[in-house]
């Protein structure tokens, strides 16, 4: 592989419920991008249903190969790396995203790399805006919900993260007790346009606490027993959904707050500070602009991905892998998909609240 010229990267993206394949360049340009939601295959069970989302993974992803380099125009005999999702996430699909992307590695003799999930989260911004290390993560998504240091490529020092529920979950749970579709979080915002987020007080567990880390699992309780009191649900359904997010969204923004503060201290400096929010939930536009307006008010640059960046994609996978790549070189080809693969591993050691640690490994 001539190490002069602009890489083709294709990213493979299996995680959850999306089917993800993309080709990229090493010079940031977005070939393309092809996402195949599962939401009919798990819309009647509430839910994504694990087994399904591997079966529809291995159903679909041949078929989105041949969509994004048809897109890309771009042959499989060009990609200079092939990029898939490791972990965290579904092991039924990691599995399937690892092992067609060893396939392609052997087939085509082309370096495989074992890419993080969380991390194509947190490097989309250096797709998108090419901003420099380090930046202030908030990490938002269905199933993680962390603010974190990012100083330099693989160096991430977690600053705060949900003792229970993410803020993700929380949105698609209280979709569910409202008796909206699936997936939650884009119909919790859709009914709030039309409510009034004053309607009803929720609790905002750990508001205004010393402790960074956030909560949401006394918010989704207090909001599933409103709703039990409540006899015209279809009449109210507006107002609960912007009661829920406009909680969620200040629950967020003060951590956020509180996690500024010991991120300037972290690197030494209180100027030129970047945010970044990343991870589905982001594109919430509610969250995205509290935060904007947060940036404007401290004097902090603010960057948030395109709307069809949040969610899980083959293009931030195939940035994070050429990252990846150029700072640690290829994976082996031994490598074992990891349902637990937290960015800052060593960052549980410091909570006396995540101390203890599953036999699976540290979760988050």
């Amino acid at each position: 592989m001539n190490n002069n010229k602009t890489k083709i990267i294709l990213g493979i993206e299996t995680s959850c419920d999306d089917t993800a394949i993309a080709v990229v360049n090493s010079e940031r340009k977005i070939l393309s991008n092809i996402v195949i939601n599962q939401n009919s295959e798990h819309m009647q069970h509430g839910g994504i249903v694990p087994e399904i989302a591997a079966r529809a993974h291995l159903k679909l992803l041949e078929y989105a190969l041949e969509r994004a380099l048809k897109k890309a125009n771009k042959s499989l005999n060009e990609i200079d790396l092939i990029c898939a999702t490791g972990g965290p996430g579904l092991i039924g699909g990691l599995i399937v995203g690892t092992t067609f992307a060893k396939t392609l590695s052997l087939t085509l003799d082309k370096p495989y790399i074992s890419v993080n999930h969380l991390e194509g989260h947190a490097l989309t911004t250096r797709l998108i805006n090419n901003i420099s290390y380090p930046y202030l993560l908030l990490l938002v998504s269905g199933g993680h919900t962390q603010l974190l240091g990012v100083i330099a490529y693989g160096e991430y020092k977690r600053i705060s993260t949900t003792l229970d529920d993410a803020a993700g979950e929380t949105f698609d749970k209280g979709a569910k007790m409202l008796g909206l579709k699936h997936p939650g979080g884009p119909e919790i915002e859709k009914y709030s346009l039309k409510g009034d987020e004053n309607s009803y007080i929720f609790p905002k567990p750990m508001y205004k606490s010393k402790n960074p880390n956030f909560s949401f699992s006394g918010l989704k309780t207090a909001f599933s027993r409103t709703i039990s009191r409540i006899n015209n649900i279809e009449k109210e359904k507006s107002n609960l959904a912007a009661s829920l997010q406009f909680t969620i969204s200040e629950c967020i923004l003060d951590r956020t707050k509180s996690a500024l503060n010991i991120f300037k201290k972290m690197i030494s400096n209180d100027k030129n500070i970047q945010l970044v929010v990343a991870g589905g939930v982001a594109a919430n536009t509610k969250i995205r602009q509290e935060l904007l307006e947060f940036s404007k008010q401290e004097n902090i640059e603010f960057f948030a991905p395109p709307i069809n960046l949040c969610t899980d994609n083959g293009a931030m996978i195939a940035w994070a892998g050429y990252e990846k790549f150029i700072n640690l070189g290829s994976s082996k080809l031994d490598f074992k998909p990891r349902p637990r693969w937290p960015l800052d591993p060593t960052a549980h050691l410091l909570n006396p609240t995540m101390k203890i640690v599953g036999k699976k490994g540290i979760k988050s």
